[in-house]
């Protein structure tokens, strides 16, 4: 393709470079922790991942604002939707890490966060000119928050349910796969359900608020129906004491309603179905 010479084929060129640049240097922040191991590079596969953190958070400011874009408004879409989950995953994880033994778990993120820039980077989203309410921006940042401990809650879970499925193989007596206990690692996963809960009851309730009328269409469908899962799961746990497979079934249920509701929802349209998404 030849780029063209005029104000608009500049501010194009401009706007490729804001994102591809610090894309990259996620990407190959990313994959210098994955193949890094600690028992032979001490701390630098850590201080990888978090170069690449960093840069992805200035990749996913980039492309929601349009850095350098003739287009006005900010951009959204499945894939820079998957990268803030991601990004918010990896802030977790970074944090956590810091007080609680988290091993083997680093190199899966990183390469997760090897996918979802990648895929920012081919899905940049559509421009939104303008908020259709002033409550738009904050219902959409607590939509993604809720991705993000969502996410941390499902990685949580599959830790949780690894080091069960070890202890059942008799290969650990008392610890997790992870190194952490399993009350503390069950603990820490429906904190951050209930967390997650809570961001996603505000998040539908902004959206009703400011939506006239409300639109039953695929997102708020499977909105709600993830919100009923979680709802049930958490009072479950409450009242009935689930724990385990049970509960941790009920999780991954209400997570996979909860991406189709938006990114699934977002991929079939801009994806599959080639359309922008009003």
């Amino acid at each position: 393709m030849i780029l063209s010479s005029g104000p608009e084929g500049v501010s194009n060129t401009s706007a490729m470079l804001a994102l591809w640049v610090p894309s990259v240097l996620a990407l190959l922040a990313y994959a210098t922790a994955v193949v890094l191991r600690e028992e032979s590079a001490g701390p630098w596969p850590r201080r990888a991942l978090f170069a690449g953190w960093l840069a992805h958070a200035v990749a996913i400011v980039v492309d929601m604002a349009g850095v350098g874009s003739p287009l006005p408004g900010a951009r959204f879409g499945f894939a820079p939707a998957l990268s803030a989950t991601l990004w918010l995953v990896l802030a977790v994880y970074s944090v956590e890490s810091r007080w609680l033994p988290l091993p083997g778990v680093r190199r899966t993120l990183a390469a997760l966060g090897m996918v979802a820039v990648g895929l920012a980077v081919a899905f940049p989203g559509d421009f939104r000119p303008q908020a259709v309410s002033n409550w738009a921006p904050l219902h959409w940042a607590l939509g993604i928050a809720s991705y993000g401990l969502f996410g941390a809650a499902v990685l949580h879970a599959a830790m949780l349910d690894n080091a069960e499925r070890q202890l059942r193989l008799k290969s650990l007596a008392v610890q997790g796969g992870a190194g952490m206990p399993l009350l503390r690692l069950e603990r820490l996963t429906f904190q951050f359900v209930a967390a997650g809960f809570a961001l996603l009851s505000a998040t539908l309730l902004l959206g009703w608020w400011f939506s006239n009328p409300w639109r039953w269409d695929h997102k708020s469908v499977f909105s709600v129906l993830a919100w009923v899962v979680f709802a049930g799961l958490l009072a479950g746990r409450q009242t009935l004491g689930w724990r385990g497979r049970r509960a941790i079934r009920g999780l991954y249920t209400g997570a996979v309603l909860l991406l189709l509701a938006y990114a699934g929802s977002r991929f079939v349209l801009e994806v599959m179905l080639q359309r922008p998404v009003a």
